[in-house]
């Protein structure tokens, strides 16, 4: 062992009249251990809100979205065929989009979004069927003589409807009388309840074929835009522009990181915001390195001294304290490592941590570790700690033997 290791780890060791020091020690160690801990909690529930959320939204929504600048497409066989010889497309399927509004046969009614789908293709884009919790998506087509719908879990406890109960759809755009314009009226049945996990679509989303749309809306066969899902959701930037390509004037493709782009760019200034603030904990921490080793120079000026005298270098002694700064803080990095993974696989696993459905878009707190955070923040804790070393060892490097030993 080198003298410079040998005299750090000895200085770290308390005897009884150093006690204090060791105490600052413990604190210092203390402090950057809770930093980091905090640090690799707090980013791991925002990775693992933001990738929750991007889940939720491609369960409902697709990756791609191509729609005509001029209104609805008519010719959409010719369309899907000329946009599925692009490489990286997975499925393709038509939708209709309106708002309407949506009433029960027993109390009120409510705003809604309605889409048409053709069940048959909407299932290899979105998730839906993954989502029902009663009834069958293949149902839409209609049973008992009606056309058949499927909504948010949300809006039928609003509507007080289950399966097989009666729901009204309303379109202000009607026929003009001279009594003004009649609004659209089309009954159907409920044939399905989903539940997506995100209350703003469960509350106010609703499905219907893609006939029923298209007759309700009185558009004739045309739909309102294709949804497209590709093989790697982070190039659905490149295959729209090659759509946009493809396609020329007249179309726009846009991606999911697109159409949301204002959602995740918050989540990820606010991450980084996060960090910054929890980087704080540690450089508080990392005054108390400070302040313990310039205690030990003082402490322990004339053994300093000694060691000067007996032939070690300016050097020597500076590497001393760094080491000792160093120690404390790659024992508090460590600790706090240890400390942060294990409460976040807890996190994970027992999922204690309860939230309202209605205000986030997870029932629970979501966790997502990556190798990358927890580097990120190790090797940050490190820095600042050793950047925290610098001054006292420099302090200490100076001492002049002479002096020192003279005032002894």
């Amino acid at each position: 062992m080198r003298y410079e290791w040998f005299v750090s780890l000895r200085y770290l060791k308390a005897r009884q009249r150093q006690g204090f020091i060791s105490l600052i020690s413990v604190i210092s160690v203390s402090g950057v251990a809770v930093g980091v801990m905090a640090l690799i909690v707090v980013l791991a529930v925002m990775t693992g809100f933001t990738k929750g959320l991007r889940e939720k939204i491609l369960g409902i929504n697709s990756h791609i979205v191509v729609q005509q600048i001029a209104g609805p497409i008519s010719d959409y066989q010719a369309l899907t065929d000329t946009v599925a010889r692009i490489p990286g497309i997975k499925a393709i399927t038509p939708y209709i989009y309106t708002q309407t509004m949506l009433t029960s046969w027993g109390e009120g009614g409510t705003g809604a979004v309605v889409r048409g789908i053709s069940p048959e293709t909407a299932v290899t884009v979105l998730t839906i069927r993954d989502q029902m919790i009663s009834g069958s998506l293949a149902d839409l087509n209609g049973t008992g003589g009606l056309p058949g719908i499927v909504i948010g879990s949300e809006l039928a406890r609003q509507l007080r409807v289950t399966v097989e109960d009666k729901i009204r759809l309303f379109s202000p755009n009607g026929p003009l009388t001279p009594m003004g314009v009649i609004p659209q009226i089309k009954t159907c049945r409920v044939v399905g309840v989903f539940e997506s996990g995100m209350y703003e679509y469960d509350s106010s989303l609703a499905y219907v074929s893609l006939a029923t749309a298209q007759d309700f809306l009185d558009i004739g066969d045309e739909i309102h835009g294709l949804e497209l899902n590709v093989h790697d959701i982070y190039k659905a930037g490149e295959i729209a522009a090659q759509i946009q390509e493809t396609l020329g004037f007249g179309y726009i493709a846009r991606d999911w990181m697109s159409m949301n782009l204002n959602l995740f760019s918050a989540l990820k200034l606010e991450k980084i915001g996060m960090f910054i603030a929890l980087a704080l904990i540690v450089l508080v921490a990392s005054f108390n390195i400070i302040s313990t080793l310039i205690m030990v120079v003082m402490e322990k000026g004339k053994e300093i001294a000694i060691l000067k005298s007996m032939g070690a270098t300016s050097k020597g002694i500076l590497r001393i304290f760094i080491y000792e700064g160093l120690v404390i803080g790659v024992t508090g990095t460590f600790f706090g490592l240890v400390g942060g993974l294990t409460l976040c696989e807890l996190l994970s696993r027992y999922q204690f941590i309860k939230l309202p459905s209605n205000v986030y878009p997870m029932t629970t707190l979501p966790v997502e570790v990556l190798p990358l955070d927890v580097t990120l923040v190790a090797v940050s804790a490190v820095v600042i700690t050793l950047l925290a070393t610098l001054y006292p060892s420099w302090q200490a490097s100076r001492i002049d033997p002479a002096v020192a030993l003279r005032n002894e």
